[in-house]
């Protein structure tokens, strides 16, 4: 079974397929990618209608790209999939709409795919894929999330964020200290240079004795620790509040992470979104977990950010546990989709 898998839902445009027999894990047999970054970056952050078009622009290319690197044919799919929700609703419109179409000219069935149960399952690509049951720290740049996962489709919301995500807080604060878009790899960076403990910043709902977020209040600290360094601070005072301000997220989500471990007791951790790639949280995983004897799985780097494989992936697992996909090419989009509210046998 061959997933032609369509990712559309902000501003990379994606396209993958993916291979899959009745049981085991899929195979990605190729994926191509393109980001918008360069053509928001004049705007300091996504502009949905300018997204959509490029999406439009992009998608049947890297489709073509694709096949001709899987050596595939449109004959060869089996099954199309593309992302439904959550997202912006234009963007989620066209992968919708050219899988939908796709496979009406195919004949072929069309599933679609809840875009951060593909970033969840996404780790099953890397060449250390986890096993069910474990607990998964989804931290995409919208979603802070942590879940038990018991298989594909059975999720357990144990906790969330309130109001700002961790990536909106590494992006706020990016842009706060002048640094370009997309902030949080800008931001990561310059933390190489500073000094984590120079600033007293928060850590919201670190002692909640809940395994919810929040990361709205840290913004504002960094926000007044600016105010107080003056109009121009230094090259050093930038890094140091760089550092501090990754430091604070990332403290608060090791210690939930953690928490989670331990309310579930499973012995194994899945993170993964985009900020999943970032270093300090992946040394400080790494090191925390290794102490409990935890096995924690990240994706590939190349796949921690949004792409069509973890939805050619996702539809592929649902798939072989009896998921139907069907021939109804209408379709509709979620921009706001639960993940919790996913069924076992349904998208």
């Amino acid at each position: 079974m061959k997933v032609l898998g369509v990712e559309s839902s902000c501003d990379e445009t994606g396209v993958a397929l993916v291979e899959a027999g009745p049981t085991g894990v899929p195979t990605l047999r190729a994926h191509a990618l393109h980001s918008q970054i360069a053509m928001h970056q004049a705007y300091g952050g996504v502009v949905p209608e300018l997204a959509s078009r490029d999406h439009i622009r992009r998608v049947l290319p890297l489709t073509e790209q694709v096949l001709r690197e899987a050596g595939a044919s449109l004959a060869d799919v089996d099954v199309v999939a593309f992302t439904r929700g959550p997202g912006l609703a234009g963007a989620l419109l066209v992968g919708a709409g050219v899988a939908c179409a796709l496979a009406a000219a195919l004949g072929k069935p069309v599933l679609g795919v809840h875009h951060l149960e593909g970033h969840l399952l996404s780790p099953f690509l890397a060449s250390d894929p986890p096993e069910f049951p474990f607990v998964a720290l989804l931290v995409s740049g919208g979603h802070t999330q942590l879940m038990r996962v018991d298989d594909v489709g059975r999720y357990e919301l144990l906790g969330e964020s309130i109001d700002d995500a961790a990536g909106e807080a590494f992006d706020k604060s990016a842009k706060l200290l002048g640094l370009g878009y997309p902030g949080g790899p800008a931001l990561a960076r310059l933390a190489e240079s500073g000094r984590p403990d120079a600033y007293a910043l928060p850590r919201p709902l670190l002692h909640s004795g809940d395994l919810d977020f929040s990361f709205a209040g840290l913004k504002t600290a960094v926000m007044t620790q600016l105010r107080k360094l003056g109009d121009t601070p230094t090259d050093v005072q930038r890094a140091d509040v760089a550092a501090s301000t990754q430091a604070a997220i990332v403290e608060v989500l090791l210690k939930k992470s953690l928490a989670a471990l331990k309310q579930t007791g499973l012995k194994r951790l899945v993170v993964a979104g985009g900020v999943g790639a970032n270093s300090r949280l992946r040394a400080q995983l790494n090191a925390e977990c290794a102490k409990r004897q935890v096995r924690v799985h990240y994706p590939e780097l190349a796949l921690c950010t949004d792409n069509g494989a973890m939805i050619a992936l996702a539809a592929a697992m649902r798939l072989q546990r009896g998921t139907v996909a069907g021939h109804d090419y209408g379709f509709d989009v979620r921009p706001r989709w639960p993940l919790a509210s996913l069924a076992a046998a349904a998208v």
